[in-house]
């Protein structure tokens, strides 16, 4: 991933979180596991968001996936 932008979605009542990466653009999506999302640019492929549903239940997903995916963030996230 070439570009260092990020944003960070959480909707707690949801339970869903979002990480955003670059600048936004036109994107297909795909489940790759059960409840994790990833959305890609249609034209590059590069990764543009992964979107994870019941994320409190399952924090060490997060990780896993970047891992998977070959992304380094700058992001650590515990349970509180």
């Amino acid at each position: 991933m070439k570009e260092e932008i990020y944003e960070i979605y959480y909707d707690k009542e949801a339970d869903f979180l979002e990480i955003f990466f670059g600048k936004s653009s036109k994107c297909i999506a795909g489940e790759i596991e059960k409840g994790i999302f990833v959305r890609r640019d249609i034209k590059t492929n590069d990764i543009k968001s992964i979107g994870i549903i019941n994320f409190s239940k399952r924090l060490g997903i997060l990780n896993k996936i970047l891992l998977q995916l070959e992304i380094k963030i700058p992001l650590d996230i515990k349970p509180i």
